[in-house]
């Protein structure tokens, strides 16, 4: 089971998506999407065929063209330019990645497994897959779906208390925080949050009702990825734990070894690939 991300992060995307496609084919995985799959299927769909221009070429499209997100999608770019008929190829095979998966007694999301939202793409998108015609629907990039599948993606971020900031690692003040979903246990904002350099600075209080109602409380394991941990891999929760220590940026490839009728993740069944 690949939990997404295949792109992006390295200079050879296609033997990447080249070996990930070839073992699903061969029925010997699974796979599903990450944010950087979702991102790149907007990227390269235009919001209404219509006839390419200068002018229109990098504003007609689901993802902006901008500087900021051709610079993240580069060397994906480098590989699979846009328009190429090749490109185009693999982009429609992207869409085939469902959000998320559950099989054989245990769950797949990349970034967040939201009850909430896996019911909404339930409903709305067959085997939780994006197919290429929903993109032309109005309204496509609001609403509860979208709202949904950017947590399935990318993770959840909610706002503090009032009053409350904190700085982040370049010294700006947010008033937003993502939270450790999986952290089942956590019953403080400081336990809670992710990605904050100074955890002092979060409110002592206890969590909302909201915040609590991402916590993944459910005794079937779910694996996930996105998070960019780094050091060796840790069980922080029962039922929860991510597989992503950086393998884009010469950490280890990380990946676990499920049994049958297991009801808890155990950090001996951790398998680690060396960068």
């Amino acid at each position: 089971m690949f939990l997404g991300d295949f792109i992006d992060r390295g200079p050879d995307n296609r033997r990447v998506i080249d070996t990930v496609r070839s073992l699903i084919d061969g029925g010997k995985a699974l796979a599903i999407m990450g944010n950087h799959e979702f991102n790149a299927i907007h990227y390269h769909t235009q919001k209404q065929p219509i006839e390419a221009t200068e002018n229109v070429r990098s504003t007609n499209y689901l993802r902006r063209h901008s500087e900021k997100n051709e610079r993240q999608h580069r060397t994906f770019l480098n590989e699979f330019p846009v328009g190429a008929s090749e490109t185009q190829e693999v982009i429609k095979w992207m869409t085939t990645l469902p959000l998320f998966l559950e099989v054989d007694g245990f769950r797949a999301v990349h970034a967040c497994w939201a009850h909430d939202c896996i019911d909404i793409v339930r409903k709305r998108l067959p085997g939780a897959k994006i197919g290429l015609e929903m993109l032309q629907q109005d309204k496509w990039k609001s609403g509860e779906l979208w709202d949904a599948m950017q947590v399935l993606t990318s993770g959840v971020e909610v706002e503090l208390p009032q009053g409350h900031t904190f700085l982040d690692k370049d010294g700006n003040p947010r008033h937003h925080v993502r939270i450790g979903w999986w952290l089942s246990g956590a019953n403080t904002w400081r336990e809670i949050a992710q990605s904050v350099p100074n955890p002092s600075q979060l409110p002592k209080g206890a969590l909302s009702d909201s915040v609590q109602s991402y916590q993944y409380k459910d005794e079937t394991p779910v694996f996930f990825g996105h998070y960019w941990l780094t050091g060796n891999p840790v069980k922080e929760a029962e039922h929860a734990i991510c597989l992503d220590y950086s393998a884009g940026t010469d950490g280890p490839l990380i990946a676990y070894e499920f049994h049958s009728g297991d009801n808890s993740v155990e950090l001996e069944r951790i398998v680690t690939v060396p960068a």
